[in-house]
């Protein structure tokens, strides 16, 4: 990935510091969505353990990690992208997390999104050799797949067989984590996106997706991070893409609730602005 600085985020909110013991304290309610769990030096010596190739110092990096993740919830989307990317697969969740919200929010330009997933998708499959026991490892790795399938064309995507990697991740990740919202989320959209794109009867004949699951799942993702815009957010585009101007007051009605809670940090105040931006 390219060393030009990247479009600053826009938002600067002194609740989002999370220097010193806030980290540790806020973790559960900020790491509700995605149960990463918090590189304390006993996780990271635990990992390294796992994988001694991957680094020595235990408290050093685990200190260079809790850093990495306190710019991610600042909005130093790049800096927590870099932090990450120089801990090798033990910074690839830090960093494949902060540089997919980047792009998905604050970049512009179609290629330069690609591009990054793209890179994002080597970046998650390195983990996934190397930490296969972490759950993040694959949910990341079904997270960079799926932006990468959205940001190209339908019949480069079906060629590429993105939409089964993107199940197959998401898959042993709730296997692992059965209280992942985050990829309960994503289940849900895959089956969304599959019937919106392809109509139902194909979508279920050729890829055991259908409009009940994709509900289903992202209900489940409601009903375990209620206060997550995002959870709130792609429940009304699950919607939208199954039912189009049907079901319009429940997607209204679910990015007003969206753009109505309190944002724990950068990356959920964004989401927040986009659903207010839809409902204006």
């Amino acid at each position: 990935m390219a060393k030009k600085s990247w479009a600053p985020c826009p938002i600067k909110d002194k609740a989002f510091d999370y220097s010193g013991d806030k980290l540790a304290k806020a973790w559960p309610k900020l790491h509700a969505g995605d149960q990463e769990t918090f590189p304390d030096e006993k996780h990271v010596d635990a990992l390294l353990k796992a994988n001694p190739k991957l680094g020595k110092d235990a408290a050093v990096i685990a200190a260079d990690l809790q850093e990495a993740w306190r710019d991610f919830h600042r909005g130093e989307f790049q800096r927590a992208y870099e932090s990450g990317l120089a801990l090798k697969a033990l910074g690839a969740s830090v960093a494949i997390k902060a540089a997919g919200i980047h792009a998905g929010r604050l970049v512009d330009d179609p290629a330069s999104v690609t591009s990054r997933y793209e890179d994002l998708v080597r970046l998650a499959e390195e983990a996934v050799t190397a930490l296969p026991g972490q759950v993040n490892s694959h949910f990341r790795r079904a997270f960079a797949l799926g932006r990468l399938s959205q940001s190209i064309s339908i019949a480069k995507a079906l060629a590429q067989g993105l939409a089964g990697k993107v199940r197959e991740s998401l898959e042993t990740t709730l296997k692992m984590s059965s209280k992942h919202a985050e990829a309960s989320t994503a289940l849900g959209l895959y089956h969304a996106e599959i019937v919106g794109k392809v109509g139902g009867m194909l979508a279920k004949l050729t890829y055991g997706a259908n409009a009940a699951d994709a509900e289903k799942h992202l209900k489940a993702a409601l009903k375990l991070t209620p206060a997550s815009p995002i959870a709130w957010i792609e429940y009304g585009n699950g919607l939208l893409l199954l039912y189009g101007d049907k079901r319009e007051d429940d997607v209204a009605e679910a990015f007003d609730k969206a753009a109505n809670l309190k944002p724990l940090d950068a990356m959920e105040a964004l989401d927040a602005n986009w659903a207010r931006e839809q409902i204006e």
